[in-house]
């Protein structure tokens, strides 16, 4: 009898083991994402919290100014809480986020420019190729002004661009005039929407940060494929 109950009690655990494991399975695929995931809503917590400051003004323009060159969080989060807080004064927040956005564009466009030859080295060839970076001087000619416009005005990160087009040589007026007209457009529809929608938008971004978290990995990602591989 305590021979079967040991069997029953084998078999049951093993059934039990099996129907837990693809679920760990999936856990354990889920965990890079889930960790990323944390690491950007304390990011975006964070950037938050300075729409709370008597500082917040200042903090947008020194968060517009980084993302230009290097930080990985939009000023769009920062721009809407304030903007939120005080929607009479959306488009004056929609005009610091521009004008210092631009302001970075001249700084990432100074470090490609200027500083490759001491941060190429860590970029070629580990993460592009030497072939495939005179394509990114081909492309900029051709297309300098249009791909400027669309990585500002598009989610697709900015300071990949401004860096790549101080590479390539592209000139300075150009890049800051491209940064202008599609930063300022995004900025002051963001500031247009916060002005007639007030709240509603910052709950839509609290209620998909989960889809949104994976729409800026895609864009990460991708434009890291385009530069490596399609330029």
């Amino acid at each position: 009898m305590k021979h079967e109950l040991s069997q029953i009690e084998s078999s049951n655990a093993e059934g039990v083991e099996t129907a837990i494991s693809p679920k760990r399975k999936s856990f354990l695929l889920l965990r890079p994402f889930l960790a990323c995931q944390r690491f950007l809503r304390f990011l975006y917590d964070w950037v938050l919290s300075w729409a709370h400051s008597r500082f917040g003004t200042i903090a947008l323009a020194a968060l517009s100014f980084a993302e230009s060159s290097f930080f990985p969080i939009p000023p769009d989060v920062l721009q809407l809480a304030l903007s939120v807080e005080r929607p009479k004064r959306s488009f004056f927040y929609a005009g610091v986020s521009s004008i210092a956005s631009v302001c970075g564009a001249a700084l990432g466009w100074y470090l490609g420019f200027a500083l490759w030859e001491l941060v190429g080295p860590i970029f070629v060839p580990a993460i592009i190729s030497q072939a495939n970076m005179d394509k990114v001087a081909d492309f900029f000619d051709e297309w300098g002004f249009a791909a400027l416009f669309v990585a500002a005005f598009t989610p697709i990160p900015f300071k990949a661009f401004t860096i790549s087009a101080g590479v390539a040589g592209m000139s300075l007026p150009l890049v800051l005039l491209s940064s202008l007209v599609g930063r300022s457009a995004r900025f002051f529809l963001m500031g247009s929407l916060v002005y007639f929608l007030g709240a509603r938008v910052s709950r839509w971004i609290d209620k998909y940060f989960g889809l949104l978290t994976i729409a800026l990995l895609v864009l990460l990602f991708g434009g890291f494929y385009c530069v490596k591989y399609l330029f």
